[in-house]
């Protein structure tokens, strides 16, 4: 069924392997679904094949977020492509979104547990909780700006704990055991053709870039509405009138609308906000 995807062996071949799958073209939106129909209905792996190497890219893309943790580059690709696979065999195109927004969650859930197999699991822990942190460390940690080695400064710790359910501990245990691992901008191989990042991204922002990011933000969308769906209606109003409008209530309009005091609604928009934030987190995880 995949016999002709290129293969990737050892970080050496990773230059080859870039060059070769920017080669296959990308889907149109009806391509796609006509790819997807005629696989699921007729089983046709010509449809499949397409379907797999017009977003080996994507699983390129995603594999770099997990260079840092010590594992071959082509290993990782190697099992995101697997993640694909199982991704456009499942792959349902009546429910309207596109592949690549579908694909991403089978992509990274393959090379997630690929890295915790590696990883002991003495580790990291076996908590949901830990494994969390463990996945999310680095991106928070770029997003505040914590470039420094070694120990996180306490209040670094604090956000980091406050932002991802774990404890203070947690974070400071997480980042002492995967601090050594090595930089994202390193060479593609030992000849210095560049390094990894300079073959996955142009100087302008890509089409399928501008793809994922649409598929992304209707995916999120997607989860916000699930996740509004456990909160009751009280709930779920004060919550859109306090965070989702464009002009927010105030406590007190609210408080005069519910008949209750304007504190009262302040910690019925801080409980649908956790709730709400809890379910997205699990969803991602």
């Amino acid at each position: 069924m995949y016999a002709s995807i290129p293969s990737i062996n050892t970080d050496s071949s990773l230059n080859l392997y870039l060059k070769e799958i920017k080669k296959f073209p990308m889907l149109s939106k009806q391509e796609e679904y006509d790819l997807a129909t005629a696989l699921k209905d007729n089983n046709d792996t010509h449809a499949a094949h397409k379907l797999v190497t017009s977003h080996l890219r994507l699983v390129a893309k995603i594999a770099v977020g997990y260079k840092g943790y010590g594992l071959p580059l082509s290993d990782v690709i190697a099992e995101g492509n697997i993640g694909l696979m199982q991704a456009v065999r499942k792959f349902e195109p009546e429910k309207g979104f596109r592949l690549a927004t579908y694909a991403m969650w089978w992509v990274k859930a393959s090379i997630q547990e690929y890295v915790l197999k590696s990883w002991s699991l003495v580790k990291i822990g076996t908590t949901a909780s830990q494994k969390k942190l463990f996945f999310n460390l680095r991106k928070i940690k770029s997003r505040i700006k914590a470039f420094e080695e070694g120990d996180l400064k306490p209040k670094q710790v604090s956000y980091i704990a406050e932002n991802l359910g774990v404890s203070e501990n947690d974070v400071v245990s997480m980042n002492r055991r995967i601090i050594g691992d090595s930089s994202l901008n390193v060479n593609i191989s030992l000849e210095g053709d560049g390094e990894w990042q300079d073959f996955l991204e142009d100087d302008k922002e890509s089409q399928e870039s501008i793809l994922i990011k649409d598929n992304e933000l209707s995916y999120r969308k997607t989860l916000l509405n699930e996740a509004m769906n456990n909160l009751n209606d009280r709930e779920r109003n004060i919550f859109i009138s306090r965070r989702l409008n464009d002009e927010t209530s105030t406590l007190e309009e609210l408080s005069q609308k519910y008949n209750i005091s304007r504190e009262r609604v302040r910690q019925i928009e801080s409980r649908a906000f956790d709730k709400v934030k809890d379910i997205i987190a699990v969803s991602n995880v």
